[in-house]
């Protein structure tokens, strides 16, 4: 199967990839050079990603901790600027190590080129750190 390239479209299939754990199907959507943030990491967790192997490395073993059940509410806003998305969502699932419930919402802004993220700004809320569990990457913090 082939990618979709327009954005928002893309976006959507990245999501459909992470309910189904295909962490690989996920990263493969993403370019060579691509960068990912965490404008607001808490101190010890990562800011900044740099590049595909990067990205990979990092959600790895992402269904190890958090298991996506859904993504119940996700609202796409498209921007004047070519390839750009900003996203308001909000995930749901458990916490694999404690098998409590996971809640987070999160506002992304996504740029796409030839249909491929290219960058990943990920506005997610660091107080959920604070949940026993949660540690989406499995992190040495």
């Amino acid at each position: 199967m082939t990618n979709p390239t327009e954005p928002a479209e893309l976006y959507r299939h990245g999501l459909r990839l992470l309910l189904e754990k295909d962490i690989s199907g996920w990263v493969g959507l993403w370019d060579e050079g691509g960068v990912m943030e965490f404008p607001f990491a808490p101190e010890g967790w990562p800011v900044r990603l740099e590049g595909r192997q990067a990205v990979a490395d990092y959600m790895r073993d992402y269904p190890d901790h958090i298991d996506l059940h859904d993504f119940p509410d996700v609202t796409i806003h498209r921007t004047t600027t070519p390839g750009v998305i900003v996203v308001e969502m909000r995930a749901v699932g458990r916490l694999v190590k404690t098998d409590s419930p996971f809640e987070m919402t999160y506002i992304a802004v996504v740029t796409v080129q030839d249909g491929l993220i290219t960058s990943y700004r990920d506005y997610w809320n660091p107080l959920a750190v604070a949940q026993p569990g949660l540690d989406p990457a499995g992190t040495d913090r």
